[in-house]
Parts: structure tokens; sequence; C-alpha cells
């Protein structure tokens, strides 16, 4: 199979994420519930793996990590520590439904969105600048479009936000570990992230940098600390982490965070930009293949998104993958993002590299979507 669905999850990982993994369902406890050694070696784990996710993203301490189910349980955490019923907050013309359905769900938030034209970053600024008011709770963006890879000007919008006191939420779903990424740059309230995607970790495992905003827990219950009092403890992590440690799957976080560190974020970018590249000037030269992006990748990552003209882009990617090719068809979670672009009536096919792709799966995908058509058109 050649997958090319990494803005979802990353399915090749590092050999030593699943070696982890199993190490840990074998030689580990809960960390925080016990003095013996397989207790022990869960909290040293998570320890070092609150490290070098603070390493990586600029936080001062690693108590500011704080482990998730995933993005949008991380999303949802601070979301709701920071918007009051009745708030009014300021997101993107990009944001997932991992954005938006929290919003809606809080009665009487009025949302307004700062919708720039795709690849403009700087009126994407313009827009954040018109719409943040006093009357602001919060401002919400993603740094890159999980649909059209768009790289949006988070560091300009967080400078918008530091100037009038606007607390700042940063999705970086699509950019952690792809991208670099600094809270302390950001200053940011909070930067949520899944593990299984850039950072090359398993499902059910995410990430929530909090930069010192107030915060809010979902779930209360268990820490392994303070537990003679029934409200949650004041301090991060334990406030926002109720109930046993996914071990198995920070294990294998820890390992998928150490291989992005050893390659570089930076690197592993510019070879998902080289191969998004290949593809988009092969889909050019396919008769009947529309391609929404610049051709020269300007603030684009390695994800890439086309129409074909003559056919359904889910049967398109039926199409595809009955030739055992893995890409994604429709409107991605993110019917916002559709509405912005115009796309929101066909839906894009949606083809996301990682840092295992190569040239030659590229070219087999290119040949492949020309036979489909090809085959169409007769």
């Amino acid at each position: 199979m050649i997958y090319l669905d990494s803005a979802a999850t990353s399915f090749q990982k590092p050999e030593a994420v699943s070696l982890a993994m199993e190490k840990a369902l074998q030689s580990m406890s809960s960390p925080g519930r016990g003095g013996y050694p397989e207790a022990m070696r869960a909290a040293d784990t998570l320890f070092e793996c609150r490290s070098e996710l603070a390493e990586l993203f600029g936080a001062e301490n690693p108590e500011q990590v704080v482990f998730t189910m995933n993005a949008t349980h991380a999303l949802n955490i601070a979301i709701k520590s920071l918007v009051q019923p009745g708030g009014r907050v300021v997101i993107s013309g990009y944001e997932h439904n991992a954005v938006t359905r929290p919003l809606a769900a809080i009665k009487g938030v009025k949302t307004v969105v700062a919708a720039g034209p795709l690849f403009q970053p700087n009126m994407v600024v313009q827009a954040f600048d018109r719409c943040i008011t006093p009357e602001t709770s919060a401002v919400i963006c993603n740094h890159v479009s999980n649909v059209f890879g768009f790289v949006q000007p988070v560091e300009a919008v967080g400078k918008l936000c530091r100037e009038r006191g606007i607390p700042f939420i940063v999705d970086a779903s699509q950019s952690a570990g792809m991208m670099p990424l600094d809270i302390s740059v950001l200053g940011a309230a909070f930067i949520a992230m899944p593990g299984h995607k850039g950072l090359y970790g398993p499902q059910g495992t995410g990430v929530l940098i909090c930069g010192g905003s107030m915060v809010a827990p979902l779930m209360e219950g268990g820490t392994g600390s303070v537990s003679i009092q029934q409200e949650m403890p004041d301090f991060l992590p334990d406030r926002l982490e109720a109930g046993t440690h996914n071990m198995p799957g920070i294990s294998g976080l820890l390992e998928g965070v150490r291989f992005v560190r050893k390659n570089g974020s930076e690197e592993i970018c510019q070879r998902e930009r080289q191969l998004a590249l290949r593809a988009s000037e092969g889909l050019r030269r396919i008769p009947g293949v529309v391609v929404c992006g610049r051709r020269d990748l300007y603030a684009q990552t390695g994800v890439l998104s086309f129409l074909p003209e003559i056919m359904d882009v889910e049967e398109m990617g039926s199409e595809l993958s009955d030739r055992s090719i893995a890409v994604r068809a429709g409107i991605h979670c993110a019917p916002l993002a559709h509405t912005t672009a115009g796309t929101l009536e066909t839906g894009t096919v949606r083809i996301s590299f990682s840092c295992f792709n190569t040239k030659d799966e590229v070219d087999t995908f290119l040949n492949a979507v020309d036979q489909i058509l090809s085959k169409k058109r007769r």
C-alpha cells in the first residue's frame, strides 16, 4: 500500500515506537500510584516524555505539558477554560470541527470568522486585526489547515493578541513535529496537538502545552496527588490529568518525539514539501484536475487537495483505494475551511505526506490518477 493520508494519522512509525509500547505493557504499571519498580519506571517515562515535549515546543517547565487522548480533547480543555457562555471568540476561516463544535456547544457564544483567502497570510492577519475587539474572550487559529496545508500566520496573530491582552489558542494538529513551534515566542495561552500525526506516536495520544492561563478540568478523578481533598489539584499537570495514564501510548510517543528531534522538524517539513510539489506539478499536467494550491507551494506544507472535474471526489478516493493508494476524500471534518475556500459543495481529494514517503510513490499515485480519469473519459 502507498499511504498518503498522514494528515489523518501517520501510519508508518519509527520501529522504536512499537517496541516501546510493547515494553511498557510488559514492564510498567501506573505512575504516581506506587513506589515499586513498575510504577517508578512508568513515572520516569512520563517525565521524560514531558521534558522532551517541553524542549521541543519552548515550554519553560515540563509541568506545562499535559497529556490528553488526542488534539480534540486538548482543544476542548483549552476552549472551555477560556470561553464562558455568552463570550465572543474570533477564529480563522480554516478551523476544524474540533474547534467549531466545542464553541457551538457553549451557550450564547458569538463566533466571528476572520476569513482570508487561501495562501494569503497577510490578508489573514488583516482579517484578525479587523475582528479582534476588546470584547473578545479568546482567539483561535490553526497553524496549518488540515484540508489545504495552508500555513497560517500564527506568529503575527499571536502578536495582535498580546498587544490587546487577548488569550490565544493555537491548534497545531497539522504542524507539531513538522514545523518549528515555540510557545514562548507565540505567547499563546495554549497549544494543542495530537501525538499520532507529525510526532509519529500512536493513536490515543495528545498534548496540551499550557502557557500560564487558568485551566478548567473537563474531568475529575484520581491523580495520585493530594488525594484527601475532593477538589482537583490546583497545579499542573495533575489538574488536567484525571485517571490512569496511557503508558503504552506515552512510551510510544516519547520515541516518536525523539525521532522528530533527531531528524529535525524543518528537515522533515522540507522533505514533505518537496513531495507535495512533485505531486502538485504532476497533477497540473493531467487534464481535468484542479489543484488547490500555488505552483510554488508558498505558505503550504506537505498537504495537498485537488478536484477531479469529471468525477466525484469520493469516487476518486475509492478508485485509488482499489489500487492500494490511501488518500482522504470529502470534507475532512472541516466544513468551515471548505466554505472559506469555496469547495464545500464538492469537497476535495487530499493527499498528505510523512517523512517515510518517496518520489516513486508520488509517481505511482500520479499515474493512477491519470489512468482513472482517462478511463472515465472513454
